[in-house]
């Protein structure tokens, strides 16, 4: 393996991390941005109110794809394992 390979997995290995975390993060993002909205117009400054629905929609979201990013897992993983002969 020389460097190029050893950067181009560390490459890889970050894109399929912000992939995979991008549906909880820009959820997470949306809800918080709405919440503190309407704390801002109510003047409601708690915050579990502002905890507790972020949590519940990215628990939401992770749920619903978790399929999606355990198939990228298996793929990378795969692709990943399948290359070891070939960098020896």
């Amino acid at each position: 393996m020389d460097l190029q390979d050893a950067v181009d997995l560390g490459r890889n290995a970050v894109l399929l991390t912000l992939l995979l975390s991008a549906p909880a993060l820009v959820v997470g993002m949306l809800v918080g941005l709405a919440i503190g909205l309407l704390q801002a117009l109510t003047q409601v400054q708690e915050q579990t109110v502002a905890f507790v629905p972020k949590l519940v929609a990215m628990f939401a979201v992770m749920a619903v794809t978790l399929p999606w990013m355990l198939t990228h897992l298996v793929d990378y993983w795969t692709e990943l394992i399948m290359e070891i002969p070939n960098n020896l």
